[in-house]
């Protein structure tokens, strides 16, 4: 299978597209075919082994451990082993794969069962691929570390970015009173996900208005 590797720490000019063995799935693990892989800051910090913390914390000191990057995958179940409960051939899956070695940047990859969910079917392979860092980011953020209430007014700084997006759908869902702050060209997007209010942070400074 094709695969973009990387041997050394560095700019993505050390990455390198090469073909090497298609894995074969543990007793606990999926093979999942690679339909759509995403990109976030993980994999750039993977990427250049910084800050050095990284490397210390067992991704590999003076070079990387796992060479395929690629947490956020999604794609269809090849095989699955003996263990394997919940997927079968055939499922189309999401998931996050950043605890059981990354791998996501090739044709195939196996992952643990417990790292993938069934994909929905009213969204895209590249839509799902795009959702578990940033929509586990804002979910966490707002849910367990804000706990977040019914009507509380909360505000998401740099509502058009990654996390941001979903942060306003998520706060929204919770039945927040949501004012999201983004650049012009990013008004009407922010305001089509459900943000209440939207500030347009190029003709205000949020942070000396009293009313947000």
């Amino acid at each position: 299978m094709k695969a973009i590797l990387y041997t050394q720490y560095g700019s993505p000019d050390v990455l390198k597209l090469k073909e090497i063995e298609k894995p074969i799935p543990k007793e606990d693990e999926v093979l999942v075919k690679i339909n759509s892989a995403s990109a976030n800051a993980g994999d750039w910090h993977l990427l250049r082994g910084k800050p050095f913390l990284i490397r210390i914390m067992g991704f590999g000191l003076l070079k990387p451990k796992n060479q395929i990057l690629g947490a956020d995958i999604a794609g269809r179940v090849e095989a699955v082993g003996k263990n394997v409960e919940q997927f079968k051939p055939g499922d189309e899956v999401f998931g996050d794969l950043s605890e059981c070695g990354f791998g996501g940047f090739a044709e195939y990859v196996c992952a643990r069962e417990s790292a993938l969910v069934l994909k929905p079917t009213n969204i895209t392979f590249e839509e799902v691929a795009a959702v578990p860092a940033a929509a586990l980011t804002a979910l966490q953020g707002l849910r367990d570390q804000g706990q977040i209430q019914p009507g509380q007014k909360v505000l998401i700084n740099g509502a058009s970015g990654g996390v941001g997006t979903f942060a306003v759908q998520i706060a929204q869902s919770f039945g927040a009173e949501v004012t999201g702050v983004c650049s012009t060209r990013n008004l009407d997007m922010v305001r089509s996900i459900g943000a209440d209010h939207v500030i347009d942070y190029t003709q205000e400074d949020f942070t000396k208005n009293g009313q947000h």
